[in-house]
Order: C-alpha cells, then structure tokens, then sequence
C-alpha cells in the first residue's frame, strides 16, 4: 500500500485504501487532504471519501471537532470548498467530505437510504480512526449540500451538534416543477423513477427524498438555513425552499412560522418585507451581507439575506462553533 501526498491540505492525494482505522492512521499525516474508501454497511460498495488533518494534529491528543461538508447538486467527492477548509483548519478541527453516490441523477443518490447511510459510515469511520469530540459533530453544505444537510438533520438529528444548510432544496416535487423542461428535472426523474403523479411509488420517492417529510423530528437540533434572496430569479432554488423547512421546524417545535404573505413578499424579484419585525433587521457581521429576514424555532434559525444561490463560509463556522452537546 502505497499513499502520494503533497506538503498542504489544499493538495489533492490519491490514496484510496480500505476504511480501517491502522491502516488509515499509517497513512495520514497532518495538514494533507487525503482521500480514503469507507465501506458501506448498506451495501457493502466502497465509498470514496475526502479526510483533511489540521496543522498540527497530534492522534494522541484531546479530542476535536469534525466538520462533514457535503457537496453541491451535481458535484461528487473531487469537489472543492477552499474557504471552508481554510477555516475548519485554522481552528485545528478535522475536515470531511464524503461522496454519498456523487451527482444526484441516480437512484442510490439524492436523499436516498444508502446516501444517507454512506455519511454514517463517514462519520463512524472518522470516529474509529481519530479523536473526535461526539459533542461536537457539525454538518454544512451548500445548494445539493443544503438539501442533503437537512435530510440528514431530520433522517438523524441525534448526531448533529449544529448544522448549517444553504440554498437547499427542500421539496423535490416542487423543484421537479419547476425544472421539469431541464437538466435538474431529468435528474429529478432519474433519481425518483419518473415525474410526481407517474406513480404512486414515484411520488412516494418525492416524498421521502425531500426534507420538508422530515425535519420536524429536527426541531431540537440547532438548524441553520440561509438563502440569498435573488436564488429562484438569479439560480435554481427559490428561497421558498427555505422558509418552508425552516415553518416545518417552527410548527413542530410550536413556534410562530413565517406567514404565506411574508414568503410571498420575499419570492417577488427584489423581495422585500413589507414590515419586517426587529429580529429582521439585525447587523451579522459574520454574514457581511444585509438581512432581510431572521427568525428562530427553538435552537433554529432561518436568515433571508443579500445575495444569490451560495454559500458564506464563515457565517457556516461561526454557527456551528457556537454549538456543542451538553
């Protein structure tokens, strides 16, 4: 067994060998981005995934933080978050990056059982190999990632000591709809068996592929959701996508939800409140962007700020540093 590596973490290294923690340990060093095999316990494939050690990292020593950071819509396990990185390594916490089945045109990806179960066993496999505080395991991604970050705060929201979900999609039949004439709408397809309304069955994968089926049984996690509030005239996911996941945590969690004439106000182009509440017009410098709603549901939040379909990366850390398990 062999494993080639570059000096820094930003390097990419081609060492794929089988997910054991002697093995693995043999083979890391710190400060390298390090792509190891984790085997599913679904199905027993092997599972490409991405392991970045901060500077520093001493196996021996207390344990850290981990961060799981999941890919985009289309991407897979090359995919890069170089801000992200920076910042998880600068805090000397250990990075993640699973593939959980790549671009969501398939079956076995998008939202489904085995890609949920492919970032279990990431973050098992992680567990086994280094010394992880289990106090404090956070989840992030961006678009594809943020739908993928809510499904798996509500498919499993015992894990997560605070997740940080941007520009998900979080009903696949509405995004279905809107897409249906391109490429996300054939993926869509692709992944579920056919257009909603096909089947019974096909409408059942919808469901169950969507995190709005799911996420009251996360409104004890603490839940970021973040949109931009041009994403749905200037990207791919309006941002009705997030004030609806963020009213199926406000009502599980019987807290006050977002009313239909405020989502309606934020869904026009430019979108505005009419009369935003106090919470609305706070100063977050760790976003650097204006805000244009924020709300809470117990530890969730949900913040409507200037911008598109993306990611703040340091918004995403600040949240999940403020947060540990008791």
């Amino acid at each position: 067994m062999t494993c080639r590596t570059n000096d820094r973490c930003f390097s990419i290294a081609t060492c794929v060998f089988a997910a054991v923690a002697i093995a693995a340990t043999a083979c890391l060093s710190a400060g390298e981005r390090t792509k190891v095999s984790v085997k599913s316990t679904a199905d027993g494939t092997d599972q490409p995934c991405y392991v970045i050690l901060p500077d520093g990292f001493d196996a021996a020593g207390e344990p850290v933080p981990l961060v799981v950071s999941l890919h985009t819509w289309s991407g897979n396990v090359e995919q890069r978050n170089l801000p992200l990185e920076q910042l998880v390594d600068q805090r000397g916490w250990i990075y993640l990056f699973p593939h959980f089945r790549g671009p969501n045109s398939h079956p076995d990806a998008c939202g489904s059982a085995k890609a949920q179960q492919d970032i279990l066993d990431a973050v098992d496999w992680a567990r086994n190999t280094y010394p992880i505080d289990p106090k404090r395991i956070y989840l992030t991604g961006v678009s594809g990632g943020g739908h993928m970050t809510m499904q798996m705060a509500g498919c499993h929201p015992d894990i997560w000591a605070a997740a940080s979900a941007w520009v998900g999609i979080s009903d696949l039949a509405a995004w279905h709809e809107r897409h249906a004439k391109s490429g996300y709408g054939k993926m869509c397809r692709s992944s579920c068996g056919g257009a909603p309304g096909d089947s019974g069955e096909v409408d059942r994968q919808y469901r169950e592929r969507s995190p709005m089926t799911h996420l009251h049984r996360a409104k004890d996690v603490p839940l970021e959701i973040a949109a931009g509030v041009h994403d749905g005239h200037k990207g791919s996911v309006p941002v009705r996508h997030s004030l609806d996941a963020f009213n199926t945590i406000a009502r599980a969690a019987e807290a006050t939800p977002i009313s239909e004439e405020e989502i309606l106000q934020l869904s026009r182009k430019e979108g505005r409140l009419d009369s935003p509440l106090p919470s609305d017009q706070v100063d977050d410098p760790t976003f650097g962007r204006k805000i244009y709603l924020r709300r809470t549901a117990g530890p969730a939040r949900v913040t409507i700020f200037e911008g598109g379909h993306e990611g703040i990366a340091a918004a995403a850390i600040a949240w999940l540093e403020r947060h540990q398990k008791p």
